[in-house]
């Protein structure tokens, strides 16, 4: 892996509170990104296992900006291996979603046919048409596989990785988090929709976003003036392994000082009375989990974001195509064993959350806001304060810090 230049390293005092705007609008940042993230130590999520529930299904999704194809093999087993032939770079596999009963993924440029391990299999003329061409007789089709990955199931979830060192998938998560998404992904589940979001802007403003519980009760109206989360509400940020973490909240829980001091501040966001549902049941719900937690938001580096938001649990992927623009695949879930009741409830609840949801449009948006501004910026930084400059979570609602632990990662990461 080659070294970052000097050029794009930050000043040795530089501290987290404080990032170069570069980092969103550099094409160099992006390239090395791709290698030193997506291609490095870092696990990403591929897949939920029960998108290719059997025998020969697949599905195409990406490591970085990397096409990769997840398999299940006729032996059962999940494989993983960048959609680029061995043979003249052709992609592979063109469909999102399928399944190959005969087991064999073949290139539409030459026919070279390749298994779900990513093993080549047939090569048409291999020994040329009466005496001519063909290869030469010391091919081995042994040394001209796909380039593999290497994957894990978690609970139901797949992630995938470049490197041999990776750690294993609980260490490289840590302990809170890997707990959380246990909580989540506790039992079988089922898919119950998939949306693809694509936003003009740096994959890391996203990132950021999911580890901001500062700006919930102030960019989201429907957050704050319908009590689903408030910033006076009890919860609390986590931060693993510095660039993971999670944020929970009780909306049941809210200390009526807090909330006094919240409405004092006259937000846009706060209008509780201005506003009503025609369809109240759109927040009606169930208590699922024994801890009470009504939103739970998991955010794993890079690309990973898992939540449960009352009753709506989603993968959220997220996948960079570009120095300013990146696609986010919200895949939406329940419980197999979930009643007729409760689907019903996460169907209805899906209004809520997602590109067209009555709350998570503004996060779309504010990435983009946050791109546009900065495009020619980029030795200007930003300011990272709220609740100190240290990186780390808190036990409210009104911090930074888990913004400044993933720039401080990110740092270490990047060697910058």
């Amino acid at each position: 892996m080659k070294s970052t230049p000097d050029h794009l390293k930050w000043p040795a005092d530089a501290s987290c509170t404080a990032v170069p705007y570069s980092v969103f609008n550099s094409q160099e940042v992006y390239d090395l990104e791709q290698e030193k993230i997506y291609n490095g130590n870092t696990w990403c999520f591929l897949a939920a296992e029960e998108e290719i529930p059997d025998k020969g299904s697949f599905k195409s999704t990406y490591i970085g900006d990397t096409p990769v194809v997840v398999t299940r093999g006729q032996d059962n087993e999940i494989y993983a291996w960048v959609n680029r032939c061995a043979h003249r770079g052709a992609e592979i596999c063109r469909e999102r979603h399928g399944r190959m009963d005969d087991g064999a993924y073949t290139c539409v440029y030459h026919q070279w046919a390749f298994d779900a391990k990513g093993d080549l299999r047939g090569v048409p003329f291999q020994r040329g048409l009466a005496g001519k061409g063909g290869m030469p007789k010391d091919f081995d089709k042994t040394k001209h596989s796909l380039r593999k990955v290497r994957t894990v199931n978690y609970h139901g979830a797949i992630f995938g990785t470049f490197s041999k060192d990776t750690p294993d998938i609980e260490a490289y998560m840590g302990d809170d988090v890997s707990y959380h998404m246990h909580r989540i992904l506790n039992r079988p589940i089922e898919i119950l929709g998939t949306i693809r979001q694509h936003i003009k802007g740096n994959w890391k403003f996203y990132a950021e976003n999911t580890k901001d519980p500062y700006h919930a009760s102030l960019l989201h109206l429907f957050h704050a003036t319908f009590g689903l989360y408030r910033s006076s509400q009890e919860g609390a940020s986590i931060v693993n392994n510095k660039v993971h973490c999670l944020i929970w909240v009780k909306s049941s829980e809210e200390e009526k000082s807090a909330l006094d001091d919240v409405k004092k501040e006259n937000l846009r966001t706060m209008q509780q009375g201005n506003f009503v549902l025609a369809d109240e049941s759109l927040l009606a719900g169930q208590q699922e989990f024994e801890d009470g937690h009504s939103l739970d938001i998991l955010s794993m580096f890079p690309s990973l974001v898992l939540q449960q938001i009352q009753n709506t649990l989603a993968f959220r992927q997220i996948l960079p195509k570009g120095k300013d623009e990146f696609e986010l695949v919200w895949t939406y879930f329940g419980y197999k064993d979930d009643t007729e009741e409760l689907r019903n409830i996460r169907l209805k609840q899906f209004n809520l959350i997602g590109p067209g949801g009555l709350i998570s449009m503004e996060d779309g948006e504010s990435t983009e806001l946050c791109q546009k501004a900065v495009v020619r910026d980029g030795n200007y930084t930003n300011v990272i304060e709220m609740a100190g400059k240290e990186p780390e979570g808190a036990d409210h609602l009104v911090t930074e810090g888990m913004i400044r632990s993933m720039w401080q990662g990110y740092r270490e990461i990047m060697d910058f």
